[in-house]
């Protein structure tokens, strides 16, 4: 496989880079979340104090640690592929199927921004809160929403410049 090319990205490209390292910043929190309320609750457990609500933040900084880490993963190319199968088609039937699964990608990542921004609405008009601790929640898909968007972005990246990188591995 060819080296990805590294060249400038122009103003519109920069701040979707910006945009996905704040989502991966956000992602890091959420995880550095579920990791501290998971351990200071097994440890308060022991002592018959357990945190009340742990399982509603844990839930609430899964859902946000996913979906935040989605854009710039996309970037870097790190999701799992199946080359194997890939590799056997010849030049031009490979840019077509990847043309076509990055267009289908391009779809599915906006029909998702667009649903997530329908529940979001939802769950505000409904005041849908979580079990125990009562926090709201209609942000949390509006942040899935707006991630799905950026993945989107970075996909059409991909594929009206094949070959060039948009972040560094």
């Amino acid at each position: 496989m060819q080296k990805p090319v590294r060249m400038p990205l122009g103003p519109f490209w920069r701040t979707v880079v910006w945009v996905g390292r704040v989502m991966t910043a956000v992602s890091v929190v959420g995880l550095l979340a579920m990791m501290l309320v998971t351990c200071l609750d097994v440890a308060l457990r022991v002592c018959g104090v357990p945190i009340k609500g742990a399982y509603d933040v844990v839930r609430v900084a899964g859902a946000i640690t996913i979906a935040c880490a989605l854009p710039v993963t996309t970037a870097m190319k790190g999701h799992v592929a199946i080359e194997y199968f890939f590799q056997r088609l010849n030049r031009r039937w490979r840019i077509a199927v990847d043309s076509l699964m990055r267009l289908l990608m391009i779809g599915g990542f906006l029909l998702a921004a667009v649903e997530s921004v329908g529940y979001g609405v939802r769950f505000l008009k409904s005041g849908q809160v979580t079990d125990t601790i009562e926090m709201p929640i209609f942000w949390v898909p509006w942040l899935m929403a707006v991630s799905f968007a950026v993945t989107a972005l970075v996909v059409v990246f991909h594929l009206v410049y094949p070959g060039r990188e948009l972040v560094r591995s």
